[in-house]
């Protein structure tokens, strides 16, 4: 049996989340924060996925800090999204990017102390 995967299976629901959102955003003709946060929220996963086929424990951590930038954009949009009264309430998205940030920046920590 394979060892369960938190950060890339939360990146990944997370991803198809972003997706839906940004459908709701783009039926609602918010077309340039839906690109935005399309791209940064689904990166997230991707750069998890790639991770995973580091050639380096340096690359692992190269490519998690990266995915970690993505969540700290993704955040940024979020934000935008909720203080803005017209769009729809990204509330649960933010609670989920916070929880996966917290979760790369302690595998980039523990990471770092194996590195050393």
């Amino acid at each position: 049996m394979e060892k369960r995967n938190e950060i890339q299976e939360l990146s990944f629901e997370f991803a198809v989340e972003i997706i839906k959102y940004c459908e709701v955003l783009e039926e609602k003709k918010r077309f340039v924060l839906a690109r935005q946060l399309l791209k940064s929220g689904t990166s997230i996963g991707a750069n998890v996925r790639e991770a995973q086929c580091a050639e380096s424990k340096a690359d692992f951590i190269h490519k998690l800090k990266i995915a970690a930038k993505e969540a700290e954009e993704t955040e940024y949009w979020l934000l935008l999204c909720e203080k803005s009264p017209s769009y729809p309430n990204p509330a649960i998205l933010l609670e989920k990017i916070i929880h996966i940030k917290k979760l790369l920046s302690k595998i980039i920590s523990t990471s770092k102390s194996i590195l050393e």
